[in-house]
């Protein structure tokens, strides 16, 4: 039988720093994945392959952010009930979500999938790389539903605290996934569309066999009644009240992504192969972060459905010191490496190139305590059940990035690219940090009452 945990009762720094490891093993397992893979293409294939696969990334991110956003709200009410020792609701849960997962993701395969070309020429995708990006951008939509079911079943197993199963999966779905990159774009000559196709496989075989693992191992969600088994639309009703404000709070913070990549886009070839490079740094580095948010959110769900307000607002501040310490260490690691982490995507010969690339990954990274309360706050709140509240911070974030969009960038062009996603930053947790103190007061009074 695999191993859940609560995490009600003992110290918070503990819980949440254990249970936080293994999700940020995970992520730096998918962020390598996405350094080697952009690494490949841009060796291999070229600045302008490179280019191809980075004009795409924020739609990508507009969709399937809006997909994994979904699947960690479907996973709330199940940590909630689990907390709560409520054992039949939270199996309802679990298998209702299975079935609005084949729809959801089924119907947004199809849409996106036909709205491919049109998407990029609204980004003012350039021509010289417009065949490519389509390529990529059509196998990754097609392939949603793999991404769908693997985060969704990571979700769940999560919520009943055991973060280190989905990361025995995600490192045999990373190691899949560069030996088919390898194989495709090497050995068979696909391309950028190679690179796609190894993801999208690499991850539908990783969801079948969590899938089949959760089902044997997990006896907590074996089923006493059989109609614990059934779709209840009362039961859906509440998981896409959770799910959706999730979902669109990835989305809409990927309109403003959208509008900043299209801007970027319009600045030429180079600062495109740039921002590709930097964005992969700068996620990898980013994974403590995001790690570390996701642990609060089975952190606070698992504690608000015991009853216990109080030790979020103790585990939340225990999550800031930590997060401190690294942003203080990535600091350094980046100011003095940004170039030769540069030099993983892009030939030495191409100065402009790596230039613009540290440029970015210097001013994301002063601005990396910002993003780490920002993870912090958002999550905490999603897992207290108040989605719909942290959704208006991605709000906050879309019109920051529209406004640097707009007027920022045709005033001083790769510098306001940079400024970007700090200047987002800073407009939501403006809005995350009275959110966060209102739902503290909220919770404190429901449970004295």
């Amino acid at each position: 039988m695999a191993k859940v945990q609560e995490m009600t009762q003992g110290r918070p720094l503990p819980l949440i720093f254990n249970f936080a490891l293994p999700l940020l093993a995970g992520n730096v397992l998918q962020q390598t994945y996405s350094l080697v893979d952009a690494a490949i293409v841009g060796k291999f294939l070229g600045i302008n392959n490179l280019a191809a696969v980075g004009a795409s990334t924020s739609v990508i991110f507009l969709i399937l952010g809006f997909c994994n956003g979904c699947c960690g709200g479907f996973g709330i009410p199940v940590a909630q009930k689990f907390g709560a020792r409520d054992y039949s609701s939270m199996r309802r849960y679990v298998y209702t979500s299975l079935r609005l997962a084949t729809w959801l993701s089924i119907g947004i395969a199809i849409i996106t999938s036909l709205a491919c070309s049109t998407i990029l020429r609204l980004m003012q995708t350039p021509e010289n790389i417009f065949e490519e990006a389509y390529l990529y951008l059509l196998i990754t939509f097609l392939g949603v539903p793999c991404t769908f079911f693997y985060n969704l079943l990571s979700s769940i197993i999560r919520a009943l605290g055991d973060s280190r199963t989905p990361f025995w999966f995600l490192l045999f779905s990373t190691v899949l996934n560069i030996a088919l990159d390898l194989f495709c774009i090497l050995t068979l000559g696909w391309g950028v569309a190679g690179a796609a196709i190894a993801t999208v496989f690499s991850q539908g075989v990783s969801a079948i066999l969590c899938y089949f693992y959760m089902k044997r191992h997990f006896e907590i969600l074996q089923a006493d009644h059989p109609e614990e088994y059934r779709y209840t639309p009362a039961i859906a009703q509440r998981l896409l009240g959770i799910g959706t404000p999730m979902g669109l709070q990835f989305s809409i913070t990927a309109i403003g992504s959208i509008m900043l990549q299209g801007a970027n886009n319009a600045l030429g070839t180079s600062c495109v192969a740039a921002f590709t490079a930097a964005m992969r740094v700068k996620m990898f580095c980013m994974c403590p972060l995001e790690s570390l948010g996701i642990a609060m959110a089975t952190y606070c769900g698992q504690n608000y459905g015991a009853g216990r307000p109080e030790r979020i607002g103790q585990g939340v501040r225990v999550a800031c010191g930590m997060m401190l310490t690294y942003s203080a260490v990535m600091a350094i690691i980046l100011w003095t490496a940004s170039e030769h982490f540069a030099l993983l995507f892009i030939d030495s010969s191409e100065s402009e190139i790596i230039q613009l690339t540290a440029r970015f990954l210097h001013v994301s990274v002063s601005f990396f305590p910002v993003l780490g309360l920002l993870c912090i706050l958002r999550y905490s709140i999603q897992g207290a059940g108040y989605t719909r509240l942290a959704m208006w911070s991605g709000v906050s974030e879309m019109v920051a990035r529209i406004l640097v969009s707009l007027i920022a960038v045709p005033l001083w062009g790769y510098w306001a690219i940079c400024f970007g996603d700090p200047t987002a930053w800073i407009f939501a947790i403006a809005f995350l940090i009275p959110a966060f103190a209102y739902i503290r007061r909220r919770l404190s009074r429901l449970t004295n009452t």
